[in-house]
């Protein structure tokens, strides 16, 4: 039985949730493309990869424009959610670290034949990968609880 004063939220809202799945999805798939293309060295799945990055990266922008927009406007800032703070802030930087290897590891990709992949677009696609993950266990890990006063 809970204590009627306390109440549990979640981080995100459903719409952060849906824009966070595209991300933990395409990563990992433009990773798994990438050593496709380092066993097989045919040049598709490069293109494969291409376009599996630019995808998590539209919707690795649009979650870090909702990151910001819940940081500075979000529920635990107006009800003083305990760890909610700490917890949206971290959640902040992975998400912009996401996105900024993301925009880096696109432009390695947009490379020619071999140096597009190699071993700096192989580490990048598992690092994103890694931020991903990261992420959404961030977001969907626990609740925050938070005081409701009446």
């Amino acid at each position: 039985m809970t204590d009627p004063g306390v109440r549990t939220a979640p981080l995100a809202s459903p719409i952060h949730a849906i824009l966070l799945a595209f991300p933990v999805a395409l990563y990992p798939a433009a990773l798994v493309s990438d050593i496709a293309y380092l066993q097989t060295a045919v040049v598709q799945w490069t293109n494969f990869s291409q376009w599996l990055i630019a995808g998590a990266d539209l919707f690795a922008g649009l979650l870090l424009a909702w990151a910001l927009i819940a940081f500075f406007f979000g529920p635990g800032r107006r009800m003083g959610a305990r760890g909610a703070r700490g917890r949206s802030l971290l959640y902040l930087i992975v998400v912009a670290s996401m996105f900024v290897t993301g925009f880096v590891n696109a432009l390695q990709h947009a490379k020619d034949g071999w140096h597009s992949v190699g071993t700096a677009g192989l580490v990048m696609s598992i690092v994103c990968t890694v931020l991903a993950l990261v992420a959404a266990f961030i977001v969907h890990s626990r609740t925050v609880v938070t005081e409701t006063r009446s």
